[in-house]
């Protein structure tokens, strides 16, 4: 065998490679990103202000309140967390607008008096 054969062929393999994993990440109509693994996972940006009973508001990040690790966050889960903040008397009231990015795109999101709004 040629001894240029391999590098050339490395190269190409290289070049396709790296064609197809940047192809992966532009966005299909519809879709956040083409693979499957972003497009069934739902991420939620949102910024959320909480009211304490001494009537104080405060920042809230709700990823401090999921498992170490964790990043995806769907409504429901949004949900689940906010009448966990809510219940335990930490906050009379959450509020909050965001964003939703999702297999169905995007969508705006609202936190009105601790219920998620879509």
């Amino acid at each position: 065998m040629h001894p240029t054969v391999l590098p050339a062929v490395q190269t190409a393999l290289t070049l396709a490679l790296a064609t197809w994993m940047i192809t992966g990440f532009t966005p299909l109509r519809g879709r956040w990103f083409r693979w499957k693994m972003f497009c069934r996972a739902t991420f939620t940006i949102i910024s959320l202000t909480g009211t304490t009973s001494a009537g104080r508001t405060e920042p809230v990040n709700v990823y401090d309140y999921l498992s170490p690790g964790s990043f995806i966050l769907g409504p429901p889960q949004l949900q689940v967390i906010l009448d966990h903040l809510t219940r335990s008397g930490r906050y009379e009231r959450i509020d909050g607008a965001g964003r939703v990015l999702s297999a169905r795109g995007e969508q705006h999101v609202e936190v009105r008096d601790g219920h998620v709004v879509l």
